[in-house]
């Protein structure tokens, strides 16, 4: 009976260090995965109604924007420094974009004044033109970067733009960090539920 025992024993002595080898592998991947350069962890905390938001001291620099705008002006988000920004990804050709755009235009009006800066980034629009006369035609006067390829929003940390879905927005506070996040089609509700404790932080 004895002999029977044997291997057991010495397949849970081998089986122990395999399977700590690959916890450790594991912990290791987590763990380089948010520290790797041009992703990191945003910190975002996804609330009720699906906005992600990070606790003021927990915030992480935005990244530098600059580039060209739709009417091919230069632009960069620097400019704005001070400000909070509402940074809003979309496309001529996205039906949620057009359904969203009549509350961005809305909350941009009414917050203007109270230090909001609206920007788009207007991506997978092949030609120009096409992303112009969206915003002609829903009255959309803040500028818009021109990104078709989306390499500005490769700029972005993981977890903050995700290029498989647009419309995104992403509003970055007076600091220039990182502050809160939403993933699909917005309205004015949500904006407000995002733009309103940034606006009331000093």
């Amino acid at each position: 009976m004895s002999y029977g025992r044997a291997p057991r024993r010495r397949f849970t002595l081998l089986a122990a260090p395999a399977a700590a080898a690959a916890l450790a592998l594991t912990l290791t991947a987590c763990s380089s995965d948010s520290q790797t350069g041009g992703g990191g962890d945003t910190n975002f905390v996804t609330g009720k109604g699906g906005i992600a938001t990070a606790a003021k001291g927990d915030r992480v620099e935005a990244p530098k924007l600059d580039g060209e705008s739709l009417d091919g002006k230069k632009l960069d988000l620097a400019d704005y420094k001070g400000k909070v920004i509402v940074l809003n990804a979309w496309g001529s050709w996205c039906a949620p974009c057009r359904l969203e755009s009549k509350y961005f235009t809305k909350v941009a009006k009414a917050t203007e004044d109270q230090g909001v800066q609206f920007v788009g980034v207007n991506t997978r629009d092949t030609e120009r033109a096409q992303a112009v006369s969206f915003e002609k035609d829903y009255g959309v006067t803040y500028p818009s970067f021109y990104d078709p390829t989306g390499k500005l929003l490769l700029r972005f940390p993981k977890g903050t733009f995700r290029l498989q879905s647009i419309p995104s927005t992403v509003v970055i506070d007076r600091d220039g960090k990182l502050a809160a996040r939403f993933v699909g089609g917005i309205n004015d509700t949500q904006l407000r539920e995002m733009i309103d404790p940034l606006i009331a932080e000093k």
